[in-house]
C-alpha cells in the first residue's frame, strides 16, 4: 500500500504564510495574524476593506508548508499567556508586532522549511534562517520589544520642530516624548486624537503618532526604522 503520509521525491509540498499585519488606524500594540496559501501582499490587498480607514501594512511573515498548523500554534501561544486577543472570533491580538514576530522565530528552528522576511517600508528582507549566524548578542536584540518612540530616537532634542502632516503644522519638540502647542504639552497619539480632521480618524480613536509627524520631510517612523536599521 503506498504510504500518503510521505511527500514523493519529485513532489514538492505545499507552501503558504503565516503573517503579522499591522494598520496605521490600530493602535501600534495591535497586530493581526493570520494565514494564507497566496502571497501576503495579495491577502493584505484584500482586507483594505471599508471596515478599515487605511490599508494594512506587512510586519512579517513566515513561508512553510505547515503554515495552517503555525498559524494555530502562534493563536494558542498568545491566548495563553493572557487574554490578549481582542476578540474571540477574530485574528486581532493585543501584543506588540515585535512580540508576535519573536513567537515565529521560536517555531521556526523546529521548522526544517521556515522562512521568516522582515518588512521595511513594504520591502522583505530575510531574518531567518540567516538569524542563525548573527552574534548572541544581535540575536537578542532582534528578541527584545521594541521600546516606546522618544525624540532621542530620530536625533530631535527640546525646542526642534517636527510637523502634524494632516495639517500642514508645525509644532516644538518639549520632551522625550511630547510636543508644545499653543502652550500646552502633548503627547503624539493625544495630539492626533484631538487635531486630526475627521476623515483620517479611526474607530479605535488611537493612533500611531509618529506616523503623523514628520522631520525633514520623513514621518518620524520612517526616520526611526532607518535609524534602526543602521544599528
Amino acid at each position: 500500500m503506498k504510504n500518503t503520509s510521505l511527500t514523493s521525491a519529485t513532489e514538492k509540498p505545499c507552501t503558504g504564510f503565516v503573517y503579522i499585519l499591522t494598520n496605521p488606524s490600530f493602535r501600534e500594540d495591535w497586530v493581526k495574524i493570520g494565514k494564507s496559501s497566496r502571497p501576503v501582499d495579495v491577502r493584505s490587498k484584500e482586507l483594505d476593506n471599508t471596515a478599515v480607514p487605511m490599508p494594512f501594512e506587512i510586519y512579517a511573515t513566515m513561508q512553510t508548508s505547515k503554515y495552517a498548523e503555525i498559524e494555530k500554534i502562534i493563536h494558542k501561544q498568545i491566548d495563553r499567556l493572557s487574554d490578549l486577543r481582542i476578540r474571540q472570533n477574530r485574528e486581532f491580538f493585543n501584543v506588540e508586532p515585535a512580540q508576535a514576530l519573536d513567537i515565529l522565530l521560536d517555531l521556526a528552528v523546529a521548522i526544517d522549511d521556515a522562512v521568516i522576511m522582515r518588512y521595511s517600508d513594504g520591502k522583505p528582507s530575510q531574518i531567518y534562517p540567516a538569524l542563525d549566524d548573527m552574534p548572541k548578542h544581535q540575536k537578542d536584540e532582534k528578541k527584545a520589544p521594541r521600546p516606546p518612540f522618544d525624540f532621542s530616537m530620530v536625533g530631535l532634542i527640546v525646542g526642534d520642530t517636527v510637523i502634524f502632516d494632516a495639517l500642514q503644522l508645525p509644532v516644538k519638540v518639549a520632551g522625550k516624548n511630547k510636543v508644545e502647542y499653543e502652550g500646552r504639552l502633548w503627547s503624539l497619539s493625544a495630539f492626533c486624537g484631538t487635531f486630526l480632521p475627521d476623515n483620517m480618524r479611526n474607530a479605535s480613536e488611537s493612533y500611531q503618532g509618529p506616523k503623523y509627524f514628520s522631520f525633514g520631510g520623513k514621518t518620524l517612523s520612517e526616520i526611526r526604522l532607518a535609524n534602526e536599521n543602521k544599528d
